[in-house]
């Protein structure tokens, strides 16, 4: 596999696309599992900062947490099924979505918040991206196998 046939691997620092959706699916489970933490354990004054309702940060934030340890789980693995990675890849772009439609339709932050928001929702569908160009390079590289 030529590196000019996988852009993402300078980013990924591998040509490896397993090991490249790997490492992507585990700074996911990292930042989202942190995001969360600070959220439930901080939910009051970040909630004050932010201009969200305490109540919301605590539940997102033990929600995050799990899902940081489930994609964790599947950054774990020697072979990430495609079929749960997938799945992260549709939860990670939901998310970013719906924390810009909440932005626009429900809440209303403060400043930091008003940035904060959308800044998470860029960072999140970015990991969307990685994890699905990730995901097409390894079942591109599986299609490529003789078979048995």
């Amino acid at each position: 596999m030529a590196t000019s046939t996988y852009p993402l691997t300078a980013l990924a620092r591998t040509t490896d696309p397993t090991a490249m959706l790997r490492r992507f699916l585990g700074l996911d489970a990292v930042v989202t599992a942190g995001n969360g933490a600070a959220y439930a354990a901080v939910s009051g004054p970040l909630g004050d900062f932010l201009g969200v309702d305490s109540g919301l940060l605590l539940g997102l934030g033990a929600g995050l947490v799990l899902y940081g340890i489930g994609v964790a789980f599947l950054a774990a693995r020697k072979s990430p099924p495609p079929f749960a990675v997938q799945a992260v890849v549709e939860v990670n772009a939901v998310w970013a979505v719906l924390s810009v439609v909440a932005l626009v339709a429900w809440l209303s932050p403060s400043t930091a918040g008003a940035v904060w928001i959308p800044l998470q929702a860029a960072t999140v569908g970015g990991f969307a991206a990685l994890q699905y160009a990730a995901l097409r390079a390894v079942r591109a590289g599986r299609q490529g196998l003789p078979r048995p």
